[in-house]
């Protein structure tokens, strides 16, 4: 890890030499390396181009030309384009921790972007995190508990019940797609009588860069426990048995994570993190292995949208 400090890389018209327009940004990634700029920043925060809701798919097609759905992730949102989405309908007055896109699957994006439609009134920024430095930031028996991975399981109701549907999770209705998309990843799933689809699958906790051989902390351990997700709402294990809660995790052998280490790692990422604050018309590129990123509550009419990229 060198330096001691990391924040997104920001380019203007006038930090690029370049007209402050949508033409003059398209013009730029032509001429520009993206793929190794990313690496190497991590982060890119794009502003001042004037990018509009009708000039947007322009840029969304430069920067990811193999756009992917948003297939087996957890996160509320709506489909808006050519596999573009709402980045996330969780209500407005919850942080949303830090985290790397579909860590806990099998397969997950390697770029993310982000495109601030409407600025909120208030708040809203997008932090995010360097993954490298969240890593050796956490505390040495928190890195060993988690050495061997976890164990992610998901409950996924028919159409009526906490959290997502099948249906949503997987953008199908057809079973035998589902079970097609679930084979070959090492998840193990079963079907209830109920229409319920149950997945559990061990991945690890941390990985390695690609590219640059940089380990960092990648899982979502903290977002599938219960004491991370405690100041949204009741208490799940209030209102469920743990067998049927929506999503839960464990250590790799069956063991708990203690609520203090899922709190431990919340506060150190959000501690360290970097927040970007939103303009209509801004754009932020993250590297998802590299890069963390969350949400930090807002009112107003935020609207951000995310497309994603192999």
């Amino acid at each position: 890890m060198t330096g001691t400090t990391w924040r997104p890389h920001e380019v203007t018209p006038d930090t690029a030499g370049c007209e402050a327009s949508p033409a003059g940004l398209l013009d730029l990634l032509a001429r520009l390396d993206v793929a190794a700029l990313l690496a190497a920043r991590k982060a890119l925060v794009l502003r001042g181009f004037g990018i509009t809701p009708d000039t947007h798919g322009a840029v969304v097609d430069a920067l990811l030309p193999r756009r992917l759905a948003y297939v087996h992730g957890n996160s509320p949102r709506t489909k808006v384009g050519d596999n573009v989405y709402t980045s996330t309908e969780y209500p407005a007055e919850f942080v949303i921790s830090m985290h790397n896109e579909m860590s806990y699957a099998a397969s997950w994006p390697a770029r993310l972007l982000f495109y601030c439609e409407r600025a909120p009134h208030t708040g809203g920024a997008t932090p995010v995190v360097d993954g490298e430095r969240w890593l050796a930031a956490l505390d040495a028996e928190v890195r060993a508990a988690f050495a061997g991975g976890v164990r992610y399981v998901q409950n996924l109701h028919d159409g009526y019940g906490f959290g997502k549907s099948w249906q949503d999770t997987f953008e199908t209705a057809d079973r035998s797609v589902v079970e097609a998309r679930l084979a070959g990843t090492g998840a193990v799933w079963s079907w209830s009588g109920e229409g319920t689809l149950r997945i559990s699958q061990l991945r690890p906790a941390t990985v390695r860069h690609p590219v640059t051989g940089v380990e960092v902390w990648f899982n979502q351990a903290d977002q599938f426990h219960a004491a991370g997700l405690a100041e949204q709402g009741p208490d799940i294990r209030e209102l469920l048995p743990e067998e049927e809660w929506p999503q839960s995790v464990t250590f790799a052998d069956g063991s708990p994570v203690p609520a203090a280490y899922v709190r431990h790692v919340q506060e150190t990422g959000l501690r360290l993190a970097v927040d970007v604050g939103w303009n209509a018309g801004d754009l932020l590129l993250v590297d998802n292995v590299l890069v963390g990123h969350g949400r930090r509550p807002f009112t107003g009419p935020r609207r951000v949208l995310v497309a994603m990229s192999d």
